[in-house]
């Protein structure tokens, strides 16, 4: 038994005595297809719904949450590694009490962590699951290796595909890169689609179509279809703005849009999904040492 396998065993033990967090991966074939903003405005309807909720930002040196936002968070996750800093400290509150945490270089840093930092890691991770209901983890774009192993080890992935040909195709790399993986169980494995950018659902379902018919075909990957958000100018101003449209556009065709997302997915049976983010850290961190 490795020392990974020992720490996951431990996470049983400790999970036993708390409760355990949704975790939800959200993911691209590409950069710029509004993946970030689609992180920020979920978390903040799901706030609306009552739920406890902390965004994970592990899109490594671009800290898209904290831009969004407009708040730069004191500590990120390599000061709980390194710097004594507690779960609680590496924090960071955003609008309407959601949370969200700077993966900063400690998420890269990861699989070199030595027996006592991987300990010292995992209990205040736990801590974590018992303070929030949800977790999402906004991934980085592309195939590189840290997006794929995300996606890997997360329970629920969100794919956001807008209407241009190379996000489409950059979407289908993806999968097709996860589906080399031996570690990819289908088995109790979530992708849903969310299309961005398009004009109406018509438009949507039909990118859906598109995708879900060839993972189906050639990946043998079965894809469900979430939603659609609108192309509407006024989410691009918010990012300007530093203002969520959520917030800032409640009533807006895309905040009610995600509401409706936002709302399937809390539809689903949370008892079915939940995993917690110590489990999915550590099997990222195994993926990486293979």
């Amino acid at each position: 038994m490795d020392q990974a396998d020992k720490l996951r065993e431990k996470i049983e033990l400790m999970r036993e005595q708390a409760s355990t967090a949704r975790v939800i991966a959200i993911t691209s074939g590409k950069g710029g297809v509004g993946k970030t903003s689609v992180s920020v405005n979920l978390a903040l309807q799901m706030r609306e719904q009552g739920k406890k909720v902390v965004v994970l930002d592990v899109d490594f040196g671009l800290a898209n949450v904290e831009i969004m936002l407009g708040i730069r968070p004191r500590y990120d996750l390599s000061d709980l590694v390194y710097n004594t800093k507690s779960i609680e400290e590496i924090i960071t509150e955003g609008p309407m009490g959601i949370g969200f945490i700077s993966g900063g270089s400690g998420v890269h840093d990861l699989v070199n962590l030595d027996k006592n930092q991987l300990k010292k890691m995992i209990a205040q991770l736990v801590k974590l699951d018992s303070l929030y209901d949800v977790v999402i983890i906004d991934t980085g774009a592309g195939i590189a290796d840290s997006v794929i192993e995300f996606v890997l080890s997360s329970p629920e992935v969100l794919l956001i595909i807008t209407p241009e040909p190379t996000s489409i195709t950059d979407a289908y790399s993806l999968l097709k890169v996860v589906n080399r993986k031996r570690e990819f169980v289908r088995a109790g494995k979530s992708i849903k689609v969310i299309t961005n950018r398009v004009d109406n659902d018509e438009e949507g379902r039909e990118i859906y179509e598109k995708i879900s018919i060839v993972a189906s075909k050639f990946l043998n990957i079965h894809l469900e279809y979430l939603g659609y958000i609108p192309n509407d100018r006024r989410v691009a101003s918010a990012v300007v703005e530093q203002k969520p449209i959520s917030i800032g556009l409640p009533n807006s065709e895309p905040s009610l849009k995600i509401r409706e997302i936002c709302n399937r997915l809390l539809d689903i049976p949370e008892e079915s999904k939940k995993m917690g983010i110590a489990k999915v850290l550590l099997d990222f961190i195994k993926s990486k040492k293979k």
